[in-house]
């Protein structure tokens, strides 16, 4: 077993979602971009129509200033009364400021006046029954310069409000851009907005509800389970052809698995003979190297085994699971190891707990004890300790105090824990049957010497 400082065995996960963004926001920003885009070269044709049409601006100033003049208006009693606005009164109460205007009645009683040679050149007399409305443009073209009047009514009264600007010095028209804008710009194309963006967003979420099925189904895509791929109802047609091909690339995949546990498999047999063989000669023969060449024989026969097992599981189903009592699961692997451990120098002890009990297949559970075991015994050095213990909630735990051997992570020998100087895949065997498990494989230093490995099974994840 590898001293390496907090080593785990488990893989990782990338979490595809990191520094990606949803395709809702995608959409809703692309939606919001052209629509100001649309919005922007709407308003440059608003002006420019309007822009060229400056005798219907002043029709619709007037319109404005007159409404705008229309709020001073009270009833007292039965009597109609008006008080020129507070913001009108720098416009319309002030000298020379090239805005006049005029509230009477129908009748020709004057309720307010701000006037001067314009009211007598360009209003109407007042003794005449006005109209509901009126214009005369003073001046073609900018600035706007015109006059009119506009009847309203307050509380079953009429009143006659007449205007007259010339030249529009403190820029109201501007004040008819802002509404028009407003009105027949911003208001629809933001209702249209609103429908539109939430439609789309919609549609998205209920389209990609299979997706994201899917993409959870991924998660658990075991390339080993004949059944095992992505489904694919209720998918729009092109993700389902992405789907589709997933899962053909699967087949192929198993395909091509299950050709390398029979190649590996096949090998494997067809050595172990020529093995047995160079064996029995190599015993024969009362020589140094040839003890030496024993010992390497032993080191090649015990890969082989260990490449069997690998194959053989492959072929493990999690349908097969049972219930598996882990303190005499330990004492059985403890016991039948004991004979190797000694011969090899080395002691071995077992601490039981509470005998918990975990879901998993018990053979390839002896096999993952008996490789930890077999790694602290080969590595921890002469006259290695080893302690094999369970904890209450159904962890496995190897510790040694030994020394270790130079071991390297996963990151830099993808798939095998290699030893310095040997052939073992032992831990990479440990890994996959955790993997198989559920569970996480955990290899390190020990808090005062060592190494200790622990087997934490997914009900022993929070502890």
């Amino acid at each position: 077993m590898s001293p390496g400082k907090g080593l785990s065995a488990t893989p990782r996960r990338t979490d595809i979602r990191t520094g990606r963004r949803a395709l809702g926001v995608l959409v809703a920003q692309r939606i919001v971009l052209f629509t100001l885009l649309a919005m922007l070269a709407q308003l440059v044709a608003v002006v420019a129509e309007y822009a060229a049409d400056p005798d219907n601006l002043s029709r619709l100033l007037l319109e404005r200033e007159t409404q705008a003049l229309a709020e001073g208006f009270s009833l007292n009693g039965s009597a109609l009364r008006y008080e020129l606005p507070e913001d009108l009164a720098s416009r319309y109460d002030v000298e020379g400021s090239g805005y006049v205007a005029r509230v009477r009645t129908p009748s020709g009683v004057i309720l307010f006046s701000h006037c001067d040679e314009s009211c007598t050149e360009h209003f109407l007399p007042l003794d005449l029954n006005p109209p509901s409305f009126w214009m005369r443009i003073l001046r073609d073209g900018y600035p706007l310069t015109f006059a009119g009047g506009h009847t309203v009514e307050i509380g079953g009264y009429h009143a006659f409000i007449e205007v007259a600007i010339d030249g529009d010095p403190q820029g109201a028209l501007w004040g008819v851009f802002a509404d028009e804008v407003t009105e027949h710009m911003l208001v629809p194309m933001s209702m249209t907005l609103i429908f539109v963006l939430g439609a789309s967003l919609y549609s998205i979420h209920t389209a990609l509800k299979p997706v994201r099925a899917a993409a959870l189904a991924a998660e658990q895509l075991d390339p080993m389970k004949p059944d095992s791929g992505l489904p694919t109802d209720g998918m729009p047609r092109e993700i389902a052809q992405l789907a589709g091909a997933v899962n053909r690339s699967y087949e192929r995949v198993r395909a091509l698995v299950a050709g390398q546990k029979l190649f590996t498999s096949a090998i494997a047999h067809e050595i172990r003979t020529p093995l047995a063989v160079v064996r029995l000669e190599l015993e024969r023969i009362d020589h140094p190297r040839a003890r030496q060449a024993l010992h390497e024989v032993d080191e090649l026969s015990r890969f082989l085994e260990q490449m069997v097992a690998l194959a053989r599981l492959e072929a493990a189903d999690k349908r097969g699971f049972a219930p598996v009592h882990v303190d005499r699961l330990l004492e059985e692997v403890v016991g039948s190891t004991a004979a190797f451990v000694y011969g090899a120098g080395a002691s071995i002890g077992f601490e039981a707990s509470t005998d918990p009990v975990v879901a998993g297949y018990a053979p390839l559970l002896r096999d993952a004890v008996r490789n930890l075991i077999e790694n602290a015994v080969r590595h921890g050095g002469r006259g290695v300790a080893i302690r094999v213990a369970s904890t209450p909630d159904g962890g496995i735990e190897v510790a040694d105090d030994g020394i270790g051997f130079g071991g390297v992570t996963r990151e830099d020998a993808p798939g095998f824990y290699k030893p310095a100087g040997g052939l073992g895949i032992g831990l990479e065997i440990v890994r996959r049957i955790c993997e198989l498990h559920g569970a996480r494989f955990e290899i390190g230093r020990a808090p005062e010497r060592g190494t200790l490995a622990r087997i934490r099974f997914p009900a022993t994840e929070a502890a």
